[in-house]
């Protein structure tokens, strides 16, 4: 299966702690910012990413404990920009408010990229 067709069937097949964080997340429901679920990224496949904060959120079951690809996986990610938060399926589950407010306060705390100018002749305008 190539990289689209298995981010499509991410999507359709979320754990029961993904949908719960992604009904916070999705339609620019946390104060107007823009997360996208199930993103590729390079090699990778992100559950949540905010590309202006180059902030990803994953949500993690039992299978990532002292997973060596996650790790080499994050320092990749690392290596392009991003920050990188991580949550038990659990601590979804049953601490969202504990959740929502460390997403919360990386999403205040980071710097988001401002767009770049467009060039003098390209704004509509006159110059």
């Amino acid at each position: 299966m190539d990289q689209r067709q298995f981010t499509k069937t991410l999507r359709q097949n979320m754990t029961d702690a993904e949908q719960l964080l992604w009904r916070h997340l999705r339609a620019h429901r946390m104060d107007g910012q823009k997360f996208r679920r199930q993103q590729p990224i390079g090699p990778y496949i992100v559950d949540f990413v905010h590309f202006g904060l180059r902030l990803i959120v994953e949500a993690d079951g039992g299978q990532h404990v002292d997973s060596e690809h996650d790790a080499a996986r994050d320092a990749w990610l690392h290596s392009q920009g991003f920050t990188l938060l991580r949550f038990w399926n659990n601590d979804i589950l049953h601490n969202t408010d504990a959740v929502l407010e460390s997403i919360w306060n990386a999403v205040r705390t980071g710097t988001p990229s401002p767009p770049a100018p467009l060039p003098q002749g390209a704004r509509g305008g006159t110059p």
